[in-house]
């Protein structure tokens, strides 16, 4: 029992192992992808209340439906609807991405990497393509 109770002192003295932490970590964009994909799936939330809005508005009459098409065309109301547009075309990748894994393929590091970057490049050209034919469907300069 002695020996027993000298081991585990012993062994109680000794320099513990710590805990991985971030500097262990080696970067990956698919460890950021991740984060991406809950924050635009947590912007889309949002995006339903402002459907919602254009609804109720569309509803309610000319004055209310022009309130929101004032905020939808200023500034705030465009990088608004830009951030949109971004977190739905992400998401829609993002998901297209683990379709791909769920039938078995795309799990190798670089198979991995290039789906999160291949997600992150169309996600923002998607993006500008359908803001700059929007705009061109609107009859480009006033």
């Amino acid at each position: 029992m002695a020996e027993l109770e000298a081991g585990t002192t012993a062994a109680a003295r000794r320099p513990r192992p710590l805990s991985p932490h971030l500097q262990v970590y080696k970067f990956m964009l698919s460890y950021v992808m991740s984060g991406f994909h809950r924050i635009s799936g947590f912007v889309l939330y949002f995006g339903v209340l402002l459907i919602a809005w254009w609804l109720i508005a569309a509803a309610s009459g000319p004055n209310a439906y022009a309130n929101f098409e004032w905020f939808m065309g200023s500034l705030i109301g465009r990088l608004v609807l830009l951030g949109y547009t971004w977190a739905l075309l992400h998401h829609l990748l993002g998901g297209i991405r683990h379709l791909i894994w769920d039938v078995g393929r795309g799990f190798e590091p670089t198979e991995r990497e290039f789906l999160a970057l291949a997600t992150i490049v169309g996600s923002i050209s998607l993006t500008l393509i359908v803001w700059v034919v929007g705009y061109l469907a609107m009859g480009g300069p006033r």
